[in-house]
This record gives C-alpha cells, sequence and structure tokens, in this order.
C-alpha cells in the first residue's frame, strides 16, 4: 500500500461541514490524513470544535496554507465565485481538485480551468454526486451502447421552496455580483437545482467523462423574491446532438415537487419521481423493465471516487469537460431572458414546513409547473397570465459571459 494522501479542506462551513464529516468524523478509509482546513470564518462551522480537537491545522486561505504545508488532493466547498481562482491556485501548487458544483459562474473562468489542467497533468473533478452513482453511471454505459436508443427529448422538473433563511444565509445568495464585482449567477438553475439540468447534459456525453452542450436555448426568468437574480426558471434547449431538453424549477413556492423526469429514447422511456420512490427505471418498447438503481444510494462517493483518480486507480467520472456544459447553459440563461417580476397580487407568504421557513410563493405555480411538464411546453406557450415570452439565442462557439462586453 502506498503512502497516505494529504487532503486539504477549503471550506468547512454550510456545504463544507458534510465534508468535515465524511472526512473526519466517519473516515471510512485509512490512507490518506487531513492536512488542513482553510476557512477565513472557521469559527461559524459548527464542527470547529471536532477540528480543533484532533489539532488539524486551520488556515485563513490557501496562500498562508501553502506557505507552510501541500496538498496532494483538496475538496473546496467555497462559494462559486471563488472557484476559479481556488482552483487553478491548487494545480499551480501540484494538487488535484474536487469542487463543488457548479464548476464556475462564467464560460471564461471554466476556460482558463481548462488551460491550467493541460499546463499541470492535475485532476479536477466536480462534484456532481449523481454523476458518481452507480445508477447513473450504469445508465449512461446502456446510452453509449446503444442499449435504449438515440436520445429524443428529455424533460425536468423541481419545485424545491427556499425561504429566507436561505437567501439570508451568506451574503451571496440570489447574487449576480458579489460587492467586489466576480460573477456570481447564483439561481435555482445555477446552484440548488444545478445536479437536474448537468445531469441531461452529462447522460448524453458520448463518452462517460463528457457531456453533450447546448446550442440553442430559449428561457423564461422569473422573480418573486427580493434577490437580484431569478427564483424560477423555464428552459428549452436542443443540444449539439439533437436533444431536446425542458427544464422547469422553482424557489417560489410553500409545496414541494421533488426532481421528477421523464427521458424519452427510441427504445424506452427513463422514469425517475423523487416522491414516489427514488429508482430510476427504463421501459422498453419491447416490454422490458430495467431498474438502474437510487441516485442518491452513496452522495459521497465522488470523495473517493475522485481519490482513487489521484492515485491513478479509476478514472474521475466528472470533470471540467462533463461540469462545462452546465456553466454554459446558465450563462445562455442569462442572455436568452430578462428577468421578469411575478405580479404582486399573485405573491403571497407562505410556510416551508420542512425546513420551518417562511418563504414567498407564487399562487399556482406548481399547477402551472405541472401543466408544462405533462405538455412538454414553457408557461408562456400554456398562456400563464404571467408569462413573458423571449426569443431563442444560439450557443455555438459561446465562449464569453456576457457576451456583449467581449
Amino acid at each position: 500500500m502506498g503512502r497516505n494522501i494529504p487532503v486539504l479542506l477549503v471550506g468547512i462551513g454550510g456545504y463544507g461541514e458534510n465534508y468535515v464529516k465524511e472526512l473526519l468524523l466517519e473516515k471510512k478509509r485509512d490512507d490518506f490524513e487531513l492536512a488542513g482546513v482553510v476557512d477565513p470564518y472557521p469559527e461559524k462551522s459548527r464542527l470547529i470544535g471536532e477540528i480543533k480537537k484532533r489539532n488539524i491545522p486551520i488556515y485563513s486561505t490557501l496562500d498562508e496554507f501553502y506557505e507552510c504545508s501541500n496538498a496532494d488532493y483538496v475538496c473546496i466547498s467555497s462559494p462559486i465565485q471563488y472557484h476559479c481562482e481556488q482552483i487553478i491556485k491548487v494545480l499551480n501548487n501540484s494538487g488535484s481538485v474536487l469542487c463543488e458544483k457548479p464548476l464556475t459562474a462564467t464560460v471564461q473562468e471554466g476556460r482558463k480551468i481548462q488551460k491550467a489542467l493541460q499546463d499541470t497533468g492535475q485532476i479536477v473533478s466536480i462534484g456532481y454526486q449523481w454523476s458518481f452513482s452507480k445508477a447513473i453511471q450504469s445508465l449512461k454505459k446502456d446510452i453509449i451502447a446503444g442499449e435504449l436508443g438515440k436520445p429524443l427529448r428529455f424533460r425536468t422538473m423541481v419545485v424545491w421552496p427556499r425561504g429566507y433563511s436561505y437567501y439570508n444565509r451568506n451574503d451571496w445568495a440570489g447574487r449576480i455580483k458579489d460587492s467586489d464585482g466576480r460573477w456570481i449567477l447564483d439561481s435555482v438553475a445555477g446552484n440548488a437545482t444545478a445536479h437536474y439540468i448537468h445531469n441531461m447534459f452529462y447522460i448524453t456525453g458520448e463518452i462517460i467523462e463528457k457531456s453533450s452542450w447546448p446550442q440553442i436555448i430559449q428561457a423564461e426568468l422569473y422573480r418573486a423574491n427580493d434577490i437580484e437574480n431569478y427564483d424560477t426558471a423555464a428552459a428549452r434547449i436542443f443540444t449539439d446532438n439533437g436533444v431536446e431538453l425542458l427544464y422547469l424549477a422553482t424557489h417560489a413556492s410553500d409545496e414541494w415537487v421533488n426532481p421528477r423526469f421523464l427521458y424519452e429514447f427510441e427504445k424506452a422511456d427513463v422514469f425517475f419521481d423523487q416522491d414516489k420512490d427514488c429508482r430510476i427505471i427504463a421501459r422498453f418498447k419491447d416490454g422490458r423493465e430495467k431498474n438502474y438503481g437510487n441516485p442518491y444510494a452513496d452522495p459521497f462517493e465522488k470523495i473517493w471516487i475522485t481519490m482513487d483518480a489521484v492515485r491513478g486507480k479509476c478514472t474521475y467520472l466528472c470533470g471540467v469537460e462533463a461540469a462545462l456544459p452546465h456553466v454554459v447553459c446558465v450563462n445562455g440563461l442569462q442572455e436568452a431572458a430578462g428577468i421578469v417580476n411575478f405580479p404582486e397580487e399573485i405573491i403571497k407568504t407562505g410556510k416551508d414546513k420542512e425546513w420551518n421557513d417562511t418563504v414567498v410563493c407564487v399562487e399556482d405555480i406548481v399547477d402551472v409547473f405541472l401543466d408544462c411538464y405533462d405538455k412538454w411546453k414553457l408557461p408562456s406557450e400554456l398562456k400563464a397570465e404571467w408569462a413573458n415570452s423571449f426569443g431563442e439565442i444560439s450557443l455555438t462557439g459561446y465562449d464569453y459571459f456576457p457576451s456583449k462586453q467581449k
């Protein structure tokens, strides 16, 4: 057995606490050692006591860490606007990375990371946990092998209430830029439900490590909350391999509709509905049925798969090539449509029982989205009273956000 891999955690609050639990408290493996944690506000982490108890070094910045130490493997759970800078810094210090989604805020940042990867030969994984699951990997392998036939059209819907606490948990939630002018583009599509847009691109990629690319996009963006960016999105996207994607998602509700999708292929339809069960099921035209399993089964398998990739034992499944199409899509959404405020008369205040939080809701938004989902339509196409239609834009050759400032 080789030496233990030194691992660094960047960001130990919020979602980063999950990495602390997995690597420090549960520690399923003994082939690594935690070399330190980086966080400018470590005392805000609920697990800071566990870190201190184990005498793990705490640093305010990556630069401070690299002045006295190094790590082969760095897990980044920092705000979106820091992903590009931090990933490249790790690569330039001979480290490999697992970074939480999304890859970056903008396509040009993603291209910078691609260049740094080419220059350094290191690894960058992006933490879309479905992409590391046995369920999605099995499905994608069957798609690549032609078992389901040509992909035709996909639809995905998510209604996840997010209220006052969510939008006030930090200084960047719902923001387009931060106070220093860095792009964030935090939104329902760019962050909370990013997994489910990404998955449509990912499983239609020609090889395991790649995704298909958005080529044409038609978008409708709406806002009910008092935020800078949008909290509701509806989009029709055509990929570079001819698949039509329908995406519907909102935070502006006190009702939950957990992720559901239907992926239509020539030989089969693939279903998932988290509110019924968590299995991905393919129903073939010849009467067969295949259960691919639960894509949520092990959400932190991404940590261990990437660690094995750092050791040279396997491929890392979801890297920059696979994650960048989602960034292009989110950039395209912002360019394709203006943000429309919902009419005040249909906005109300409700209670999200799951999070015990006050939420801003749009009347009948769930019914409208369910109708759109069933009919493969955008809200404007079903003449929803609040809907606005915008034209489609091409994303062929898209390499800078916003394109008008290139």
